[in-house]
């Protein structure tokens, strides 16, 4: 039978509460007593449980998640597994912290190195300013970017990020090169700061359209659970309807799809729909996306979030993905041609 926690205080004659802030909150406890849980812990073959290595390392065998979307969505949820894959094989556990507003974001930073309940942070797809960095580097976190805009300018100890310009190119010129001129781009109206990545992605689809004389028509999607026939009331109160719609992500993409067969409009027939992420369904309705993986992704983030704690240095601090135009049939040459 192995040891439990409550054995090593036992035969420590302290608490439970102290063997857990030995490992924990090792500033709480003189070194007197840790030395002898230690001791103890050794005594009793503790030393291959996940306490025992937290214990000795004086880590909380914890990394903290920020993510500024909802968990539930395809990304969100995709990271989770990839960092899951790899961290709880390592024996850390992965501690959520969903970041709705600046203020929430501002309050994380400043309470994690008085708190010191993380070894790492990991922060998925907001950026995190120049202040935040310098409160986490003082306290000696690591911090690991996963679809953070310009990751080692403020700071990050290392990232990985899908190449969202390059993407954003390839969409506008595939719609272009369709004969489209008349497009509608669909985007979140989120606080960028806290949706880093998908501003990058929007200004790069943008520009590209600019060089050749379009200026797309931009429609935002509010949050809530019809925001998407509310973005179909915004398109058709429109002059006339945009041949091509491109959109920030699938999430957008393939309700829309739907909620435009069911108006009337054919697609690709009438309008071409082109999505962002190659998620679920997308392959089932035929999108036309740019895919991205942010399972593998994520598995690189927590490696190299496991070499950054261990003290050792990844061999590529800083990885950009490249990104993969998937042409389906939900795209189709402009009819007005």
């Amino acid at each position: 039978m192995s040891t439990s926690i409550q054995d090593v205080a036992k035969a420590a004659h302290v608490s439970i509460s102290t063997v857990s802030r030995s490992f924990t909150r090792p500033e709480l406890v003189s070194e007197a007593t840790r030395e002898k849980v230690l001791r103890i812990a050794d005594e009793l073959n503790f030393s291959t449980s996940r306490s025992a290595a937290a214990l000795k390392t004086g880590r909380s065998m914890r990394v903290a998640l920020l993510m500024s979307d909802h968990i539930r969505l395809w990304f969100s949820a995709s990271v989770i597994e990839g960092l899951n894959q790899v961290l709880h094989a390592e024996g850390y556990d992965i501690s959520i912290f969903q970041i709705s507003s600046i203020e929430e974001r501002h309050e994380f930073f400043e309470m994690l190195p008085v708190r010191r309940n993380a070894d790492a942070v990991i922060v998925a797809s907001f950026d995190a300013d120049e202040a935040e960095i310098a409160q986490l580097s003082s306290a000696g976190v690591p911090i690991v970017g996963i679809n953070s805009v310009m990751p080692r300018e403020l700071g990050f100890t290392a990232a990985i990020n899908i190449d969202d310009e390059q993407g954003s190119i390839l969409a506008a010129r595939h719609l272009i090169s369709l004969g489209h001129r008349d497009i509608a781009y669909v985007r979140t109206n989120r606080d960028v700061s806290l949706h880093f990545s998908v501003q990058q992605r929007f200004d790069a689809f943008m520009e590209c359209c600019a060089h050749s004389g379009i200026s797309p028509t931009v429609i935002e999607a509010p949050e809530g659970p019809d925001r998407i026939r509310r973005v179909l009331t915004k398109l058709m109160s429109l002059e006339h309807m945009p041949t091509a719609i491109a959109c920030q992500e699938d999430g957008i993409a393939v309700p829309l799809i739907f909620q435009l067969e069911r108006s009337g409009f054919d697609v690709p027939g009438d309008i071409s729909v082109i999505g962002y992420d190659n998620s679920f369904y997308a392959d089932d309705i035929g999108l036309t996306t740019i895919a991205q993986d942010p399972i593998a992704m994520a598995r690189k983030a927590a490696k190299m979030t496991i070499e950054l704690i261990d003290g050792e240095r990844p061999d590529h601090l800083f990885d950009v993905v490249p990104a993969e135009l998937i042409v389906r049939s939900s795209t189709a040459k402009c009819p007005t041609e």
